[in-house]
């Protein structure tokens, strides 16, 4: 009996350290979580959202509103649906085949789209789908993540990962949180010119580059770098910019916010809102500096992960790096707040997994 159990403990232990894990983690200094204090309080103002249904869809992780005064909203099946604002005339505008997680439209009415799956796209006013780029330099652009259009028709991207493509892994999910528990901060930032057909690489090193938005004056670019729950602020002028160096270039505007930072969005009076996919896990901020445990951890059933709690929260921020408004709903009943999209009567609330759309009366939570 001592044998059996010493050889299954010898076999458990050989496991729990030799067993292949895709990811060669990264150990870095990750700073201690303020917790919901300051600008960040807790509060209920983003609970009891009113929801639009949207039938069997589900995820609708970035909405914007079309120059035809319709919300288009990509979904988890590879939709992209559109609606009028009220939610009646739900229809299906277009189908990529893949995941949409963000997209802005040009000024010919082009809806360019980050598709996870398939790579930079533009969907025509009548739902026709064509490829722009998949690749940078010769190499994969392997997770486009979010878009935005600058006013001279310039495209910049963000390529969340330069390791893991959610078509090779089993998803966005699956390939996100590989590379967030790795830390080789592999992200880039990147610029497609759509008259030359090029793509370059503006900035890169960001620990899973999300969510993008333009500066008024169109000069800089605001990057959300969720993996380690940052802000930057990095100029379009940028050439292979390595952030890990520091430069004139590149500077962070929010430094160990209190949850993953997702979307980016330009609302009213210069504001720009930000979601918070999931708050920060103590566990896995204890982790960051023990590559080791992370390998072991991901050797065990996913049961046991460290998974952050469901928090819904939401803010708007000034270009200069205050917070002017900060919702929350702690109970988390509306899954997954990667940002919001502001139009003239209401705040229309992003999710990575409601099958709603959860939204607000302006005028209650601003007053305006």
């Amino acid at each position: 009996m001592k044998k059996i159990l010493a050889t299954l403990l010898i076999t458990l232990t050989a496991y729990f350290m030799f067993w292949p894990v895709p990811i060669e983690p990264v150990s870095w200094n990750a700073p201690g979580a303020p917790g919901y204090t300051g600008p960040h309080i807790s509060n209920d103002r983003l609970a009891e959202l009113q929801l639009i249904t949207l039938n069997d869809e589900e995820g609708p992780e970035h909405v914007a509103m079309g120059n035809d005064g319709k919300l288009y909203a990509a979904v988890a099946s590879g939709n992209i649906l559109r609606l009028n604002p009220d939610g009646t005339e739900l229809e299906i505008f277009a189908y990529t085949g893949g995941r949409v997680l963000g997209f802005d439209f040009d000024r010919d009415g082009n809806l360019i789209a980050a598709d996870a799956m398939q790579g930079i796209l533009s969907i025509s006013p009548n739902g026709d789908v064509t490829m722009l780029a998949d690749h940078v330099h010769n190499d994969l652009i392997r997770y486009p993540n979010s878009a935005v259009v600058a006013s001279n028709g310039m495209i910049y991207i963000t390529d969340s990962s330069g390791r893991f493509a959610p078509s090779d892994w089993g998803g966005t999910f699956e390939a996100s949180m590989l590379d967030i528990v790795e830390q080789s901060a592999t992200g880039r930032v990147l610029e497609y010119n759509p008259k030359l057909n090029q793509a370059r690489i503006v900035a890169r090193g960001l620990s899973f580059a999300n969510g993008i938005a333009l500066s008024s004056d169109e000069q800089t670019l605001f990057v959300n770098e969720t993996g380690r729950y940052r802000v930057w602020k990095i100029a379009v002028s940028a050439d292979n910019l390595d952030i890990s160096q520091q430069s004139p270039l590149a500077s962070i505007l929010f430094d160990n916010l209190p949850g993953y930072p997702d979307n980016l969005m330009r609302g009213d009076k210069n504001r720009i809102w930000l979601g918070f996919a999931k708050p920060r896990n103590t566990m896995i901020d204890f982790m960051a500096d023990k590559p080791l445990l992370r390998k072991i951890v991901l050797r065990l059933p996913r049961i046991f992960w460290p998974m952050p709690e469901t928090y819904g929260h939401v803010m708007a921020f000034s270009e200069d790096g205050k917070i002017l408004l900060d919702l929350q709903d702690p109970t988390g009943a509306y899954p997954e707040t990667t940002s919001v999209t502001e139009t003239e009567n209401r705040l229309y609330i992003q999710s990575l997994h409601a099958n709603s759309l959860g939204w607000l009366a302006k005028k209650a939570v601003l007053g305006n």
